[in-house]
């Protein structure tokens, strides 16, 4: 394996299938570890910088604690803590510092920086929080890690890869369903879209469903594509969320917003007009009733937070098929396993 020490990790298609197998093993090998009380401290005495522009639980925690469990330590930041890292020509005085000047800086004291930038923090404008993130490395001397941006959620998408080979052995041959769901709010597409991403990189047969006005990044579709014809599986996009659960062997079924309400494809974020395309598919919701047209050992599978109620009744979320806390278990040993591997521990 080539020594992928200082590389980023801003999204996993900039990543062969081969190093995101080598991360895998790595952190399956970390959470038997972690379950046998076995010390693991890979990064002693380094540490990593976490700049949070958006709140977060799940997040938060896990690269805390994995930064602890690998015997580093991680600082938690946020813009209000510090002088707000701005891109070139958005500086405000005795307000926020470059971008550049920041990267630099933290990369003479720390050992990686990851940062989480979507939605409000960037007007929603679409593909700005990526920007911020590549900014960063732009200027780091040390490794990018992309806590999600208004594009790409690659540590989620790991996590998620991780629990479908552990509930079912392999993605190769596997229905894996990416539904949009809804909710009253917005959420951004990072999820999704490096779940599509993922998921055609290891072989599934994935299939994205969705109301029409609800579209992924052109782009990530046609990567997507691209994915699946070099990994043997299968990629299509619906528009019926009943068509595409049929016979599915994995479902994960998430609200995420239209793009055409986001800037650039207009001047200002739409609020009320996304809200109001939504509106019209509170069916698109997983019930106890859509999980009977899956395969019978199918799974549920969601990031966290869910909208309850709207997204996914208690009864799915909270039943057997379930496997929510699974998959929220499993940020904690990919994302120690990432942070191994690019930070010099491995």
């Amino acid at each position: 394996m080539v020594n992928l020490k200082g590389r980023d990790f801003i999204s996993t298609q900039e990543w062969s299938r081969e190093e995101l197998e080598y991360i895998l093993r790595i952190a399956f090998d970390l959470k038997k570890k972690n379950m046998l009380n076995q010390p693991h401290r890979l990064l002693e005495g380094k540490t990593l910088y976490m700049f949070f522009y958006n709140p977060s639980l799940r997040t938060r925690n896990s690269f805390q604690t994995g930064m602890f469990q690998l015997g580093g330590q991680a600082i938690y930041l946020t813009p209000s803590a510090v002088y707000r890292p701005a891109l070139a020509g958005e500086e405000i005085p005795y307000t926020t510092e470059r971008i550049s000047d920041v990267a630099r800086v933290l990369s003479r004291y720390g050992d990686a920086i990851s940062i989480r930038i979507y939605g409000e923090s960037v007007n929603w404008i679409y593909k700005k929080g990526n920007q911020v993130v590549r900014e960063f490395s732009k200027w780091a001397s040390i490794p990018i890690i992309n806590m999600e941006d208004d594009c790409y959620h690659p540590c989620q998408a790991m996590a998620d890869v991780m629990t479908i080979i552990e509930k079912k052995g392999r993605l190769e041959g596997k229905k894996i369903v990416v539904s949009w769901a809804y909710s009253g709010g917005i959420k951004p597409v990072a999820v999704p879209q490096s779940c599509v991403l993922a998921f055609t990189r290891f072989g599934g047969e994935v299939v994205l469903a969705h109301p029409r006005g609800l579209e992924l990044d052109p782009e990530i579709i046609e990567f997507a594509k691209r994915n699946a014809d070099e990994s043997g599986g299968s990629f299509e996009v619906v528009y019926n969320m009943d068509e595409a659960f049929e016979g599915a062997s994995v479902v994960y079924p998430k609200s995420w917003g239209s793009l055409k309400f986001m800037p650039p494809n207009v001047s200002e974020v739409n609020t009320e007009g996304m809200i109001e395309l939504m509106n019209q598919y509170k069916d698109w919701k997983a019930t106890k009733e859509k999980m009977d047209l899956c395969s019978r050992d199918a799974i549920y599978m969601h990031c966290l937070p869910a909208d309850r109620g709207m997204e996914v009744e208690d009864n799915v979320i909270d039943g057997s098929q379930s496997v929510v806390f699974d998959e929220a278990e499993n940020r904690l040993h990919v994302q120690k396993a990432i942070m191994a591997v690019i930070m010099g521990g491995t």
